[in-house]
């Protein structure tokens, strides 16, 4: 007999345009032996009402008190902008449901830590949407390194363009310019990149860093209105892997006709390099080339045809689809396969890290945090 499915309920979700409705709707639609989409809850009942018909859901709760209240509801979906989520999430925990929040998962590391506390006096399952940790080409930049293919780790270095961070801004990306929302160059792609990272070359032992924001304003594309910014649009982490391999790490907050993504890992008996349209590994397809010691040029690393069978053809769907299957045999099995609000706490030591070291001028180390 089939597992029942998991009932979801999303929080916050706009047609066409809002991350729940480009990524989680085609994710869980394409898990339909696992999830259905019970309803919505966005910031009116007419806002959901209208998401609701747009995308053919069964129905719209008035807030997100009644849909965490409603028996039909297993797995609340919290999809909104960084500052709302512990509230949303303290509600649905209370509710007893299950969580998938989005990266980051907190304003900051005192909110991810008071989350991760929650869902483990609850009992709940807490999943973090740390995107590149669903990543089918990352895993397998994962297993050519286990398996040996650079060696010993010699050095890591990345280079990436990502924003938010150019001239102008829209309505709906104008808060990522303020740094108190948590929500920006640093703490989104960054912070996805860093899950994948620590996941396929181990955790930052210690890090100096650089943060800058070179472009003090932007201007709202619709009305010409300048804004200040007072998020970084530069960053840069010089760290130590707990190999003892060096780590280079340059995000530029701005997208340019030059490098979008160029992460490189050198070993001793090899070189693995991977390459993208930006530095939001969580979302793009990304390219993965080597070398073996002697070759005289990059070749091509196929990830097998095999590992993408069964998954939705585009990678921001296919990245969350495979957190929310890790999510339903972890709710059913008790296992613990997907990213959890634990290891969402962890990467969001590492950015608490980089922070401290950027206005100290001095060495910090994420464990510390």
């Amino acid at each position: 007999m089939a597992a029942r499915r998991l009932g979801v309920g999303i929080v916050g979700l706009t047609p066409g345009r809002s991350w729940a409705a480009l990524a989680h709707v085609p994710a869980l639609r394409a898990l339909a032996d696992d999830f259905e989409i019970v309803g919505v809850a966005n910031s009116s009942l007419e806002s959901g009402e209208a998401a609701a018909r747009a995308l053919g859901l069964p129905r719209a709760y008035r807030d997100v008190a009644e849909l965490a209240a409603a028996p039909e509801v297993d797995v609340v979906a919290v999809t909104v902008k960084v500052p709302h989520h512990l509230a949303l999430t303290r509600a649905a925990i209370a509710a007893g449901k299950h969580v998938y929040c989005e990266w980051p998962l907190g304003n900051g590391l005192a909110e991810a830590r008071e989350m991760a506390a929650l869902a483990k006096e609850s009992g709940i399952v807490g999943v973090v949407g740390a995107q590149a940790l669903g990543s089918i080409e990352l895993d397998h930049v994962g297993k050519l390194i286990a398996e040996g293919y650079v060696g010993r780790i010699l050095s890591v270095t990345l280079v990436a363009s990502a924003g938010p961070g150019g001239p102008a801004v829209t309505p709906a990306s104008a808060y990522l310019m303020d740094r108190a929302t948590g929500a920006n160059m640093l703490t989104i792609p960054l912070g996805h990149t860093l899950a994948g990272l620590r996941k396929m070359l181990g955790e930052i032992t210690e890090l100096s860093a650089v943060l800058s924001t070179r472009r003090t304003t932007a201007t709202m594309v619709e009305t010409g209105e300048v804004l200040p910014r007072t998020a970084p649009d530069q960053a840069l982490v010089a760290g130590v892997l707990a190999s003892g391999a060096p780590l280079s790490i340059h995000y530029r907050g701005d997208t340019n006709p030059g490098t979008g993504l160029l992460w490189e890992i050198t070993g001793e008996d090899g070189l693995i390099q991977i390459t993208g349209p930006s530095g939001h590994t969580q979302y793009h397809d990304l390219i993965i080339k080597g070398a073996r010691t002697g070759d005289a040029a990059l070749q091509p690393l196929p990830v097998p045809a095999a590992l993408y069978e069964g998954w939705p053809d585009s990678q921001r769907e296919r990245n969350v689809a495979r957190l929310y299957a890790r999510m339903a045999d972890d709710i059913r099995t008790g296992s613990r396969t997907a990213p959890s609000f634990d290891d969402a706490v962890a990467n969001h030591q590492v950015l608490a890290a980089i922070e401290q070291a950027a206005a100290s001028g001095q060495r910090s180390a994420p464990h510390a945090m």
